[in-house]
């Protein structure tokens, strides 16, 4: 390779490592797996060496690769928080001794497990909690005192009084509590976390501890920073003194001045992957005294007396047996795949989602088919590829009718998903009782998830329509009301009935229709009778409607069950009429805005209601028929594309004034 090819390579692989640094540290959204970003970092590192010459200093290779947030205050760390440098086989370990042993005489080491969550310090004043910061850059962390305050497994209290001691632990969240919170998640529409990495670092990074609360974070001490009052000297002891002031430790690790025993008791470790309590990506050898690792020093970014041995994705072949599809409470029909029972990564997998219909074509699935599998991230199985299709297999395709309702099943150009939109199926009952009371559709006040699942649990809730008839007397009943509270939620309810048409049909979950789309309709037909009489072609005809919108509406209400929805809430006496056009202000009739950034007092939703109300009309995007932009703090891209095709640019202010 010439030196001009390795500059382009070296350029190349940078930028792909830095944007993956970035999804991984900063976004908690990861794109590709741990083990493929690690072979990326070795192909850096190892043409790095090849040609020195061309190493720059901001390479990641001389960098941690976390970075901190805006939202909370900098701790600058008493003691730098430095990665480790990673091994890929066992010859890399019997390297590392090599290393080692050329600079200390007779090293022992401590084997344990590598945690694979959050890296943060906490720091004890006189035995009491008083500070906690992420690593970050490794030089200067976040605060995140109080958030890391609200994990259990924190001791607030040391058994011993001492003076000042900072510890390094690892922030993990258990495959239990992550995978409950990801059905959270899809309950209420959000977009789930990646592994329980991304969602331990998304959890203690809220702004609110009360969330964070809610997650189920636990914590794992490996590490003494910083102590006045005593005196430790080797890594075995700060581990067992740890330990006895209080501190959840690994309960698995070990000492040895043999690396070959080192090298055994890594395998051993790994072949109990997967049966721990927390997540875990490797073992971690070191230096077990402390004279020594001063001895041996460090380099820009790791420490010359330690060594992380990450573990190779397990594979196994087996043969797929079924495909079972369940039902989403978002609707999306998911397919599961089930397996000759195989023992991968500590445990025995028989399970693996198959994700969707692309999914399943992509790579042939088929019932019977030999295939290899993986566990993503160590937690998740997945299918990776097949191996071999007997001939007798045909190519699978899902089903044509919702297996829980019997609806046709829909599924539109731009998504993956297959999914029923039946407003009243069982299996996304909570889902879409949560959609129709929420702020922007029925603003049922008092009726969040957790209320609702137990209306559904307790009072046998099957519908919207169910909400109507449910008296203060039933509420009182249930554990979490009392009789002004049941009350306050049956008047919240009768409220309701009041709402405008736009609300209802935003609140019953047409597919790809949103608040504006709604809105749209509402203005347009003026009832709910004028739009079920509505051919496609009127729908369609709307401005700022597509064919596929005004398909979706026409179906929608062709549905036996969605007419059936309408008419019972009709009866409960919902409101089925559009608020009088001519009522409005007109002040910014025929006039398109375009909103960005963060204004300083009104919220996206209340500046867009604000121009609505006076005749305006918001888009998301901007075009040579945008009127203005309306910018607040860190507009972005809309703001410089404004700019460029002249659009006048307002403030908030300017916008308040406009309509006064």
């Amino acid at each position: 390779m010439t030196q001009e090819q390795a500059k382009q390579q070296l350029a190349a692989l940078r930028e792909q490592i830095e944007y993956h640094n970035k999804k991984y540290y900063t976004e908690d959204a990861p794109e590709i797996s741990d083990y493929e970003y690690d072979m990326l970092y070795r192909r850096l590192e190892n043409l790095e060496a090849a040609f020195p010459e061309l190493k720059t200093e901001d390479s990641p290779t001389n960098r941690v690769g976390g970075a901190t947030y805006n939202t909370f205050a900098s701790v600058t760390h008493t003691v730098p928080m430095e990665s480790l440098h990673d091994s890929f086989s066992e010859e890399e370990l019997r390297d590392f001794d090599r290393r080692v042993r050329a600079v200390v005489e007779d090293p022992v080491y401590v084997v344990e497990p590598k945690f694979d969550g959050l890296s943060v310090a906490l720091e004890y004043v006189n035995g009491v909690y008083t500070r906690g910061s992420t690593r970050g850059d490794g030089v200067t962390g976040e605060d995140v005192t109080q958030n890391i305050g609200t994990i259990r497994s924190v001791p607030k209290t040391l058994a011993e009084p001492i003076p000042f001691l900072e510890v390094r632990g690892e922030v993990y969240m258990s495959e239990e509590s992550f995978r409950a919170l990801c059905e959270r998640q899809e309950l209420l529409e959000e977009k789930p976390f990646k592994n329980p990495r991304n969602a331990a670092a998304g959890s203690l990074r809220q702004k609110d501890p009360k969330v964070t609360a809610q997650r189920t974070l636990d914590l794992y001490v490996f590490n003494i920073q910083a102590v006045e009052g005593e005196t430790v000297h080797t890594h075995y002891d700060a581990l067992e003194r740890l330990r006895a002031l209080g501190f959840p430790v690994s309960p698995v690790y070990c000492r040895t001045g043999d690396m070959e025993t080192v090298i055994e008791k890594i395998r051993e470790i790994g072949d109990l992957r997967g049966t721990f309590p927390y997540p875990i990506d490797g073992a971690v050898v070191k230096v077990d005294n402390f004279a020594q690792r001063e001895a041996l020093g460090s380099t820009a970014k790791f420490p010359r007396w330690a060594e992380a041995y990450k573990y190779p994705p397990e594979e196994k072949v087996t043969t797929l047996l079924d495909i079972e599809v369940a039902v989403g409470r978002t609707g999306v029909l998911t397919p599961t795949g089930v397996f000759e029972p195989v023992f991968l990564a500590g445990t025995t997998v028989s399970r693996a989602t198959l994700h969707n219909q692309d999914f399943i074509t992509e790579k042939d699935i088929r019932i019977g088919s030999k295939v290899v599998i993986r566990k993503a991230g160590e937690i998740i199985p997945e299918v990776v590829s097949v191996v071999e299709n007997p001939p007798d297999t045909e190519p699978y395709r899902l089903p044509d009718r919702c297996p829980s309702c019997g609806e046709e099943i829909t599924r539109l150009e731009d998504e993956a998903a297959a999914r029923c939109t039946n407003p009243q199926c069982p299996a996304q009952l909570l889902r879409n009782l949560i959609h129709f009371a929420s702020r922007d559709a029925m603003d049922i006040e008092g009726l969040g998830p957790a209320a609702l699942d137990q209306l559904v649990r307790a009072l046998s809730v099957a519908s919207p329509a169910d909400l109507y008839g449910l008296t203060a007397e039933q509420l009182e009943s249930l554990d979490r009301f009392g009789k002004k509270s049941a009350e306050n939620l049956v008047a919240a309810i009768e409220k309701s009935k009041q709402n405008d048409l736009s609300r209802l049909l935003f609140a019953l979950g047409i597919p790809h229709i949103g608040a504006k789309a709604a809105k749209l309709l509402a203005s347009t037909f003026k009832s709910m009778d004028a739009l079920l009489a509505a051919d496609v072609e009127a729908i369609a005809a709307i401005d700022g409607f597509g064919g596929i919108m005004a398909e979706e509406v026409y179906s929608f209400f062709r549905k036996r069950s969605a007419l059936e929805l309408v008419e019972r809430l009709r009866a409960a006496g919902v409101n089925m009429q559009a608020e009088d056009a001519g009522g409005g202000e007109t002040r910014l009739l025929g006039k398109t805005f375009v909103l960005t950034g963060t204004l300083p007092t009104l919220t996206r939703a209340e500046a867009s209601a604000l121009i609505e109300r006076n005749g305006g009309k918001v888009t998301s995007s901007v075009s040579k028929k945008t009127s203005y932009v309306v910018a607040g703090e860190e507009a972005g891209s809309k703001l410089t594309k404004a700019q460029t095709l002249g659009i006048e640019i307002l403030t908030e202010a300017d916008l308040l004034q406009m309509t006064e």
